[in-house]
């Protein structure tokens, strides 16, 4: 099994990166579980995604962190006890929710995490200009996250690039064909050392 894991600000394309991941590995014959934080399969996600939605303010962010976590949790668990019933397993965000720490933290929450979580075997980090993401998610027509304007768009992925280090980064501010091409790259590669 080969864990992947999907990362980016909101509205960097994220889903539709995993999308092409999971596509491309599924046309190769292999069966796929891809999860998505917060997953409102459970009520951690769900909460999660409550207080991301709830009024921007210091008790939210904590909370929606907590509950992340506690999603997060549940998610790897579930990988652990049903993992060898899949071929592939795809994260859609995992360990860069340190970039929500402050700044002076990241680094060393970053390492806590991958030091005491699981470290997905292929790791993609999604770019984007905060721009860009900013468009994308006003064209939704969905409710606004918290953490879903300019200036924290540009603040996370600031501190997301300080952690990128060891990651996989596709630039999805141009097409998506550039997007798809750029992705599949990155799965021909990782083939190479399986």
């Amino acid at each position: 099994m080969t864990w992947y894991a999907v990362e980016g600000t909101d509205g960097s394309g994220k889903s539709t990166v995993a999308d092409i991941v999971r596509r491309e590995l599924e046309s190769k014959g292999r069966k796929v579980l891809m999860i998505t934080h917060p997953n409102c399969d459970n009520r951690w996600g769900r909460l999660a995604s409550k207080y991301l939605h709830g009024k921007d303010n210091k008790a939210s962010k904590l909370l929606a962190t907590v509950f992340y976590i506690l999603d997060v949790l549940k998610s790897l668990r579930y990988k652990r006890k049903h993992g060898k019933e899949y071929d592939d397993v795809i994260f859609v965000r995992y360990s860069m929710a340190a970039a929500y720490l402050p700044k002076p933290l990241i680094n060393v929450g970053y390492k806590v995490i991958e030091f005491i979580l699981p470290v997905p075997e292929v790791k993609i980090f999604v770019d984007i200009r905060p721009e860009v993401a900013y468009e994308r998610i006003m064209s939704r027509g969905e409710e606004i996250e918290i953490f879903e304007n300019l200036e924290s768009l540009q603040k996370i992925r600031d501190k997301m690039l300080m952690i990128s280090y060891n990651w996989n980064v596709i630039d999805n501010s141009s097409t998506p064909e550039e997007t798809e091409r750029a992705v599949l790259w990155v799965l021909s590669e990782t083939r190479k050392t399986d």
